[in-house]
C-alpha cells in the first residue's frame, strides 16, 4: 500500500484560494492521488478565513484540516519546492493519531 492510499480513510478537509500557487501545486498533486477531499474557498466560504486563522494563528494558504481537529500545512515554506508530498503524508498520519 503507497503512503498517499492511507489518507484515504481521513476526512480531510483543505483550505485553499485560487490566487494561491501552492494551493494549486498542492491540488494537482491531490488530483493525481485521486483521493476525495473536501475543498473550503476562504475567499468564497462564510467564516472560513475566520476559522483557518483562529485555528492556525496564520493567515497563509494551504491548511489541511484533518478529522475535523487538527491542523496541518499544506505546504513546507522552508523547501525550494515548497511542497514535500512524503513529508505531508505523514504529517497528515500523524496529525490523525492525535
Amino acid at each position: 500500500m503507497d503512503e498517499a492510499s492511507q489518507l484515504a480513510g481521513l476526512d480531510l478537509q483543505v483550505y485553499s484560494a485560487t490566487w494561491c500557487p501552492d494551493c494549486r501545486r498542492l491540488d494537482g498533486w491531490l488530483k493525481e492521488q485521486g483521493l476525495h477531499i473536501i475543498k473550503v474557498d476562504i475567499e468564497t466560504v462564510e467564516g472560513a478565513a475566520e476559522r483557518l486563522e483562529a485555528g492556525t494563528g496564520k493567515r497563509g494558504v494551504p491548511y489541511f484540516l484533518v478529522n475535523g481537529k487538527r491542523w496541518v500545512r499544506g505546504y513546507h515554506k522552508e523547501l525550494p519546492q515548497r511542497l514535500d508530498t512524503d513529508l505531508l503524508i505523514r504529517e497528515l498520519l500523524e496529525a490523525a493519531k492525535a
